[in-house]
């Protein structure tokens, strides 16, 4: 049976992309992560010493998720089962649990990995919880999505999480010329290519070993072949090769937020430069521009506020132009937003003053309207003294009253309090100026 899954597993070789061909067998082979697999780091040492227990490998594409589970598969003496979180349901998890529970009564281990763990729903991932419990399986996951978020708490706490990184330039510029080396890759054929270029390549595949030898081979398979049997590779075939590339980038996972909170933050730390690179990774990626706007929306009260009022103004007519326009004729709005909101004088105190208010509000929900605040439409409520002492501002010179509004708990509470940046200033002076002629009037 192991050795029926480990060929399904392994396939054969002929018609295979580049990729493919070059996955590594041995720990010596692979690519990158050598903060987990360097010399006696722990992942190695529990590969080397068959010590492997239940873990997620999370990380974005093309960093050997699978190669790596492909290697454990070659090393352990235990039964390898391949399962894609895309294809299999709950039938399919019982099925194979049966087989990892008869293993179990034979005295054999069995490795469950799981392709794209994090597409399982909660019920799907319920359902290898008592055997990994129990031992019947070691579970392996690989998932590009952030495990606290996608894995349940329960699966997650009986996992080792490790986390695989994008490979280093140098490190996939040396996996391209151990591909021109290797006979399963282009060994056999006599490339030229420059170095310069495969370091373009891998600057092109962003940390992803999987593009980076898909370009190569497209790059290879397009390449100039003279009558000597020498085919080269021109730095325009390539430019075509490396022309455009797909954002990594999912509205709905941990990437988007991460995203959107560099966008955020950069604004926050007025780098207009940091701003619109990354408001152009969102964009390019796909992301509806106006969401962003939203968000740039919510900057503007959220960490400008009255320091420049006109910024509320500039994200409104942002978020107006990219619905009358879309994309992407309205990159260059969004564009003079953002730098304006990173331009701007900085102002939280609208944000505080709110979350202060908001926080005496829940805790003091029944706080009674002063009777001078209450409207008195009705005789019973005349007669109960709505209204009683309200003070209308109009009728007096100065448009001020010695009125509280507040309620009687709360009267000496200040929640907005202006730090004076920017026009700011203005309001700090207008709002010390009222509380000081209330000081003076109040009797």
């Amino acid at each position: 049976m192991k050795e029926m899954e480990q060929l399904s597993l392994f396939g054969g070789e002929e018609n295979q992309p580049l990729a493919a061909r070059l996955r590594p067998d041995t720990l010596e082979e692979f690519a990158g992560q050598t903060h987990l697999l360097g010399p006696g780091k722990v992942l190695r040492r529990l590969i080397e010493s068959d010590r492997i227990s239940s873990m997620i490998f999370w990380g974005p594409p093309g960093v050997g998720k699978t190669t790596l589970a492909r290697i454990i598969a070659n090393r352990t003496r235990a039964s390898f089962i391949d399962f894609s979180a895309v294809t299999s349901g709950i039938r399919e998890i019982r099925t194979v649990m049966e087989r990892a529970e008869a293993n179990r009564r034979c005295g054999e281990k069995t490795i469950l990995f799981v392709d794209e763990i994090h597409r399982f729903n909660k019920a799907q991932q319920d359902a290898f919880l008592p055997f990994v419990e129990k031992g019947s399986i070691i579970l392996i996951g690989a998932t590009t999505e952030n495990p606290s978020f996608e894995i349940n708490g329960a699966l997650l706490s009986r996992c080792r999480v490790f986390v695989l990184r994008p490979l280093s330039t140098e490190e996939l510029t040396g996996l391209l010329a151990r591909a021109l080396r290797d006979r399963r890759g282009f060994g056999s054929q006599q490339i030229r290519i420059s170095h310069d270029m495969l370091e373009s390549i891998a600057r092109f595949a962003g940390g992803d070993a999987r593009t980076a030898l898909s370009t190569l081979e497209m790059a290879v398979l397009n390449g100039d072949l003279d009558r000597e049997g020498v085919l080269t590779v021109r730095p325009e075939t390539l430019e075509q090769c490396i022309s455009k590339k797909s954002l990594l980038y999912d509205k709905k996972g941990e990437e988007h937020y991460n995203l959107i909170s560099a966008l955020h933050k950069s604004m926050r730390n007025s780098d207009p430069d940091a701003a619109v690179y990354w408001l152009a990774r969102m964009l390019e990626a796909g992301e509806d521009p106006l969401y962003v706007a939203r968000r740039v929306i919510r900057f503007a009260s959220e960490d400008v506020g009255l320091a420049d009022p006109q910024a509320l103004h500039t994200a409104v007519d942002a978020y107006q132009a990219c619905h009358f326009l879309g994309m992407p004729e309205c990159t260059v709005h969004l564009t003079q937003a953002v730098v304006h909101m990173a331009l701007a004088p900085k102002s939280n105190a609208l944000y505080i003053a709110y979350e202060e208010a908001k926080e005496d509000a829940e805790k003091q929900l029944a706080e009674p309207v002063p009777l001078a605040l209450r409207n008195a439409p009705t005789r019973l409520m005349k007669e109960l003294e709505y209204g009683k002492g309200y003070q209308y501002a109009h009728d007096t010179d100065d448009k001020l009253t010695d009125m509280q509004c507040l309620p009687d708990s709360l009267a000496e509470k200040r929640y907005y309090r202006p730090w004076g940046e920017g026009k700011e200033e203005q309001w700090k002076k207008r709002l010390e100026e009222i509380r000081e002629w209330k000081r003076d009037h109040s009797r």
